[in-house]
């Protein structure tokens, strides 16, 4: 397969870093970002050019203005991937603090909607490229304990499908699902039990060839990683 240019928010762990480090493996070049800038400063300092990191905070929109225009400047990126997310910790719904309500909403919806408003403009204009919104499980379906963190990827289906109703042909959007990997998020929820599930690095050496694979021709499916 010939080097795609991959930009991926959410880059510096669990399935953000697992993707990463088999595309760079596989020869694609990446422009990642996350919020921890330790980690995105050990990237750089690991990879190199033709790769770029940078610290960014998704929930901020002039900070992703700013990011998006500066990766935009390179050229056009063939696959945007939405990762960024946080997690409340597991509660009844009644029980979960406002201020962790507020920071599921900022990360997980609108870190997504700023980025799509930064980088869909190009993509438009250009006819081509394909962007992925990572869902969830939780988004799919009512998971106890975990209300708020499904309702913001609820919300990221019902925006992807809504989107790609707009998209001109060539372009594509869909939520993608990453099914039941052995994370942190997934330890919060089940404990234990989640080592029980794929590793992250073995679900991510089938997840990043399948993830290239799809096409506008799948736009607005909700689809799930093998």
């Amino acid at each position: 397969m010939a080097a795609k240019k991959i930009v991926l928010t959410g880059c510096t762990r669990g399935l953000g870093r697992a993707l990463l480090e088999e595309w760079i493996l596989d020869g694609h070049h990446l422009a990642g970002c996350g919020r921890n800038e330790k980690t995105v400063r050990e990237l750089g300092n690991r990879f190199g050019a033709p790769h770029r990191f940078d610290v960014v905070d998704v929930s901020e929109a002039e900070t992703v203005n700013r990011w998006a225009s500066e990766v935009l400047r390179e050229g056009l990126p063939d696959l945007l991937v939405n990762n960024a997310a946080v997690m409340h910790e597991p509660a009844p719904f009644w029980e979960i603090p406002r201020e962790a309500i507020a920071q599921n909403f900022q990360v997980n919806l609108l870190g997504s909607i700023h980025v799509l408003q930064a980088f869909l403009p190009a993509f438009v204009q250009a006819r081509r490229g394909m962007i992925v919104n990572l869902s969830s499980g939780a988004g799919r379906s009512g998971i106890p304990r975990i209300s708020v963190y499904g309702s913001t990827k609820w919300a990221i289906e019902g925006l992807t499908k809504s989107i790609a109703a707009e998209l001109p042909e060539g372009v594509g959007i869909i939520p993608l699902s990453p099914g039941m990997v052995d994370t942190d998020m997934l330890r919060a929820c089940y404990g234990d039990q989640a080592a029980e599930h794929r590793p992250v690095q073995a679900w991510a050496k089938v997840a990043a060839r399948f993830i290239l694979g799809l096409t506008p021709a799948q736009s607005g499916q909700s689809i799930s990683t093998p």
